[in-house]
């Protein structure tokens, strides 16, 4: 995925970039999570925002669809 997007500040904004990312790889909710080795429900929870996903889970998510995670302190 090669188009920027703005910071995700928080876990629903994280979410719509990783729903983006699978949208754009044209892969479902279920085939994003075969693909991860996760439940379908879990897709759903991290595209949602909800706080009770997994760190590991995100970055894999992330990482399957292309959507990079950048983290930086503030200046």
């Amino acid at each position: 995925m090669s188009s920027p997007m703005s910071p995700a500040e928080t876990a629903k904004e994280l979410g719509r970039a990783i729903r983006s990312g699978r949208k754009a790889a044209k892969l479902t909710q279920a085939q994003l999570a075969g693909l991860c080795n996760y439940g379908r429900r879990f897709v759903i929870d991290v595209e949602a925002g909800r706080a009770q996903t997994t760190l590991l889970g995100v970055l894999t998510l992330a990482r399957a669809v292309g959507v990079r995670i950048k983290i930086e302190r503030p200046a």
